[in-house]
């Protein structure tokens, strides 16, 4: 490895960042100390490098534009190690913060472009030994900070349904290719809804799982706390299947110590309506940005379930409309400590790190960090004021408020099988023009969250489904199901499923 003696000035420069004043003596004998310490840095690169495995040679390919005609693909390929398993036949798009060993990535942003992985996440690594195919990487928002679709450094991802719209996201590639047909299911990411918000708004069928369900092993992370992977697809047995493939510890994710294993999420699914109860959040309703039509849209579904013989009620949940404040604080200086401080990984946990990627980030950052998006800036500047400000003890108190929200749900839970409100607040919203204001910018990549962070905050299993069409755009509704009962949610989808006869595709261009 060989790292270079720091000299006395560096040193003396550090000790001021800490606010800190030795003399030049001192100095002189810490970097004696230092010096001699170096040694273990070099044990360390040398045990690393004898165990690193070697990036394997994995073809892919860059798209022609007529070939992307919504920006949904990042690269393609054609990754497939067996032929028989559950998912044998599957042609499967994979988020491009996730690891594809061989397969170049950029996690939407100028910071990353060209790194290449060593190794597959274990997400991929369980899709090829379940014989499915890894067909490309799926355009994602800058460095995943978006609930837009406009902020990824390749361009914007359109919704399929109106090209002039936003796919949602961070998750849109994956959304886009799976709603056209592109691909028969995906893997996205969440951390503020992010599976949940592009299904929502492309019409197709997304779980973010319990919190820990899904190993979050070799994808690039914003805030462990908050990180969540999770399969989308056009039907609810798409989603079990792809769920079943990839859910369970791994070994090591440090978030999974309570995880189930060798759950079959594809078992029953198929309920009579009858069997149903489902808790309509009175908070889910009526924000001060939510358009009326998916208010009703979502009512509609409820009534149409109703006289099939489902149980509704309503329920109120206070605590609902606390998550906005608490996600923010988490998100926000933790996404700045860990993610961009940190180089995505950032330090002090026993799991699975990706240096190489550590490495890539910091080089990027340093070349490219004023061509992130005004998303990212605005949270690297937030962020980094609050934790200046405040020490990171803001950070701990929201971290403290979080369990009264998990309580909250579960009270709920308690008289019903599962709750529901709309996913998204809002219809899919006009994309900004490329001269937008930075206002502006922002708005479009954080105004659609009110009814996807509650459940980022508590972990609890949440599901999208498309409730209708309105004036010909998808509208989606959430089923949230008990901690580990993925079961449920995937069940009260089914049925809302099979009542309408499965769900509309978009039109053709």
């Amino acid at each position: 490895m060989g790292v270079p003696v720091p000299s006395t000035d560096e040193l003396g420069a550090i000790a001021a960042g800490f606010g800190l004043s030795p003399s030049d003596d001192e100095l002189a004998t810490y970097r004696e100390l230092v010096a001699g310490a170096l040694a273990a840095y070099d044990v360390v690169e040398d045990l690393y490098q004898q165990q690193a495995p070697a990036t394997p040679q994995r073809h892919s390919w860059r798209p022609e534009p007529a070939d992307n005609p919504f920006g949904a693909w990042y690269r393609q390929c054609a990754v497939r190690e067996r032929a028989d398993g559950r998912l044998a036949g599957k042609r499967i798009a994979i988020k491009d913060n996730v690891d594809v060993a061989g397969v170049p990535m950029m996690n939407g942003s100028a910071t990353l472009e060209g790194f290449v992985p060593r190794a597959d996440a274990t997400v991929v690594r369980r899709i090829l030994e379940a014989g499915g195919e890894i067909a490309g990487k799926a355009v994602c928002e800058d460095l995943c900070f978006s609930g837009g679709s406009h902020t990824a450094a390749t361009g914007p991802v359109r919704n399929p349904w109106d090209p002039s719209r936003s796919a949602g996201g961070s998750s849109c590639g994956s959304a886009v290719l799976v709603a056209t047909g592109q691909v028969d299911m995906a893997i996205a990411g969440d951390q503020g809804g992010s599976v949940r918000m592009p299904a929502g708004w492309s019409g197709i069928v997304g779980i973010k799982a319990s919190y820990g369900l899904v190993p979050y092993t070799g994808a690039f992370p914003i805030e462990y706390t908050i990180d969540n992977l999770g399969p989308i697809a056009r039907t609810v047995d798409d989603v079990a299947l792809l769920l079943t493939a990839i859910a369970g510890p791994d070994g090591v994710d440090h978030r999974q110590l309570q995880a189930p294993s060798g759950v079959d999420y594809t078992v029953g699914l198929d309920r009579d309506p009858a069997d149903l109860r489902i808790a309509v959040v009175a908070e889910g309703f009526g924000h001060p940005n939510s358009d009326a039509e998916v208010d009703e849209t979502v009512r509609a579904a409820l009534r149409r379930l109703e006289a099939a013989g489902a149980k509704v009620r309503q329920v109120s949940i206070p605590e609902h409309l606390w998550a906005a404040a608490v996600w923010s604080v988490i998100a926000t200086e933790g996404g700045a400590w860990q993610m961009l401080r940190g180089n995505g990984y950032g330090l002090n946990h026993r799991g699975q790190y990706n240096p190489e990627i550590m490495e890539a980030f910091r080089d990027g950052w340093r070349r490219h960090g004023n061509e992130v998006s005004h998303s990212v800036k605005y949270v690297a500047l937030f962020g980094q004021y609050m934790l200046n400000l405040g020490g990171g003890s803001c950070y701990a108190k929201a971290q403290n408020v979080r369990p009264l929200i998990n309580q909250a749900y579960d009270r709920a839970l308690e008289g019903c099988d599962v709750l529901c409100y709309p996913t998204l607040p809002m219809m899919p919203t006009e994309l900004p023009a490329e001269d937008c204001s930075v206002s502006e910018y922002v708005a479009r990549a954080l105004e659609m969250v009110p009814n996807t962070l509650p459940c980022s905050v508590t972990g609890h299993p949440t599901i999208n489904v498309p409730a209708g069409l309105s004036d010909g755009l998808p509208v989606g509704m959430s089923f949230v199901a008990r901690y580990w009962d993925e079961t449920t949610a995937l069940a009260a989808a089914k049925t809302y499923e099979s009542l309408v006869g499965g769900f509309p595709s978009p039109p053709a261009l």
